[in-house]
């Protein structure tokens, strides 16, 4: 299977293709690639009987797309927490290294692995990492944009996007950050929010706000 695949079946995982369509526009913006690369990979992987894909409703990866999803999601976010834990690396540094790393571990390094981080089950940008036996609780889909004004809530986890995660460093928005929604600006403006714990007041634009999850 090539990288590349491989990189599609993680991002409809993390979507939540395993319950749910997902949208190839979705895709597209998470990985930033043309929509019609998309519309292309989207095809091979139904070919190879890894993913559904429904006109208008959006694609979700089948029994065995879900089966390989999740071995390459574990192995990919092993690796992304050794390097943020053990190495020091910044969050959004880690995700190129670590696709290197996934595919040139062997399953016996994978298992050493585990067992010296202690058996995480979530990664450092706080996904989800299936054990060995491929069980794992699922990870909740709501994200910040869909939240209504005045609710408050708790970021869970961010989409593993390098741009994303820059810009998440730079406002200093972390995971565990309680925030109480002030007011979502329209014609998709900025979502402004307020950190329940230090007070401060900040904006998240519109596209970061459907890749941060919460709860």
């Amino acid at each position: 299977m090539t990288p590349k695949k491989e990189d599609y079946l993680k991002i409809i995982f993390e979507l939540g293709g395993t319950q749910k369509k997902v949208s190839n526009k979705q895709i597209s913006l998470s990985l930033n690639v043309a929509a019609g690369s998309v519309t292309e990979m989207v095809a091979k992987l139904v070919k190879d009987g890894l993913a559904v894909h429904t006109p208008y409703a959006g694609i979700s990866l089948t029994k065995e797309g879900i089966k390989v999803a999740e071995e390459l999601v574990r192995r990919h976010r092993l690796w992304e927490t050794f390097l943020v834990s053990a190495l020091g690396y910044k969050l959004q540094d880690v995700h190129s290294d670590a696709e290197v790393l996934e595919h040139i571990a062997s399953e016996n390094l994978m298992e050493h692995l585990d067992e010296f981080l202690n058996h995480p089950t979530h990664c450092p940008h706080g996904g989800v990492i299936p054990n060995k036996n491929g069980d794992y609780q699922e990870d909740g889909h709501n994200v910040l944009a869909d939240a209504k004004d005045g609710e408050v809530v708790k970021v869970d986890r961010f989409i593993d996007n390098h741009d994303l995660l820059t810009y998440l460093d730079d406002i200093e928005l972390q995971i565990g950050d309680e925030l109480k929604i002030i007011g979502h600006s329209p014609f998709e403006g900025p979502i402004k929010i307020m950190i329940k714990e230090t007070g401060q007041e900040m904006s998240v634009s519109f596209k970061a706000a459907h890749y941060i999850f919460v709860k």
